[in-house]
């Protein structure tokens, strides 16, 4: 059975959260832009409507998520006092008080995601590291635990480039997680280089091996985001996709590879920005999402450059590169620790199902956004 302390600690954080959430501000907000869809002639300028309808939903889901909370919050209180004049039963109440710190949880969680780009779905790109097949499978392996984590969220999971490993696993995948909110804000917590350790079953010695693989996340735009591509500096080829799919997919150049030379607007140096696209065997359509991965990229760079200027928001992050593991994987001692946040977890196994709520929750805790509404 709860407490009186953990009964007053749900109430407490339902009542902060209304603070925090201005939600008396957020009210009349809603009715003022809500009030703005109502006008005539709004439909008229169909981009405009449709970045306000966006608006609108966005502050009534934070209204909605509160009166969630205070549901919940309420509903447990009602139970806490049946239970005292046994109108209901100590399981009910456990029931209730699950309930209402999950509420409560999700709703501080979201709160945390401030930055313009948090609510955005965004395209995921694993490479594998040195290591040949074995690290390769560790690509793969991490492939499944974001996939899992998608679909456990709800969200829409497509691969938009992969290359097979050479005996097992993969090279490389772009996937992108669309369909949701806040798969940006969630998943921008895993950019950087996974190590595992375990014994590998493709060594003969049975020896424990390291690898490693790179997870970069970006979000992914749409088309009410303003991204300039440079049409001059781009190209593209075409080429016979390979893989799944009969001998059909193998008869049409519907792949396509695209290229870009991106100009770094503080250093002036080039470099050149390659996707390529497999998804489906429609090459137009094929054209299309690369350009919408090209667009991502290129509005991850601005807004990358935006986040060095703000010194304080990427202070303690680690660079992504081969030597700064921020996660290390050890499956003999049944071990799972991030080396940011020093959380860890011996289930191994639901970690590779997809369960890295906890992960995601302690990093958005140390490092929070300082952007404000």
């Amino acid at each position: 059975m709860i407490t009186q302390e953990q009964l007053k600690d749900v109430l407490e954080r339902a009542d902060a959260l209304y603070k925090y959430l201005k939600i008396d501000e957020k009210k009349i907000e809603y009715e003022e832009e809500d009030l703005r869809t109502q006008a005539p002639d709004f439909w008229e300028d169909q981009k405009r409507a449709e970045e306000q309808m966006k608006k609108v939903k966005a502050i009534k889901k934070w209204i909605d998520g509160y009166n969630e909370v205070r549901s919940a919050a309420d509903e447990l209180q009602l139970a806490f006092d049946f239970y005292k004049e046994e109108m209901v039963t100590e399981d009910e109440v456990e029931a209730d008080y699950r309930h209402a710190i999950e509420a409560i949880e999700a709703l501080e969680l979201k709160n945390m995601l401030r930055q313009k780009e948090d609510p955005m779905d965004c395209v995921l790109k694993i490479n594998s590291g040195a290591g040949g097949t074995e690290a390769q499978d560790w690509a793969q392996m991490l492939m499944r635990m974001y996939q899992r984590w998608a679909e456990s969220h709800g969200y829409k999971v497509s691969i938009a480039n992969l290359q097979d490993g050479d005996e097992a696993g993969i090279k490389s995948v772009t996937m992108q997680i669309e369909g949701g909110e806040y798969s940006y804000g969630y998943l921008k917590s895993e950019n950087g280089v996974h190590r595992l350790v375990r014994v590998s079953p493709y060594n003969a010695q049975g020896k424990r091996m390291t690898s490693f693989a790179s997870v970069f996340v970006s979000p992914l735009v749409d088309d009410t985001i303003e991204v300039y591509v440079d049409p001059a500096k781009l190209s593209w080829d075409t080429f016979r996709s390979s893989g799944a799919g009969g001998q059909n997919v193998n008869k049409v150049e519907s792949g396509v590879r695209l290229r870009y030379w991106y100009t770094d607007p503080d250093t002036g140096e080039e470099e050149e920005i390659l996707i390529e696209n497999t998804e489906t065997r429609d090459q137009p359509k094929n054209k299309e999402r690369a350009m919408a991965l090209l667009r991502s990229q290129l509005y991850d760079r601005a807004m990358q450059k935006r986040l060095e200027a703000q010194a304080k928001i990427e202070a303690g992050k680690k660079k992504i590169e081969w030597g700064s593991q921020i996660r290390s994987y050890v499956f003999d001692d049944r071990r799972v620790k991030d080396h940011r946040t020093n959380y860890q977890t011996s289930d191994v196994d639901g970690v590779m199902d997809g369960k890295i709520d906890d992960f995601i929750k302690a990093y958005l805790m140390q490092f929070p956004s300082m952007d404000e509404d």
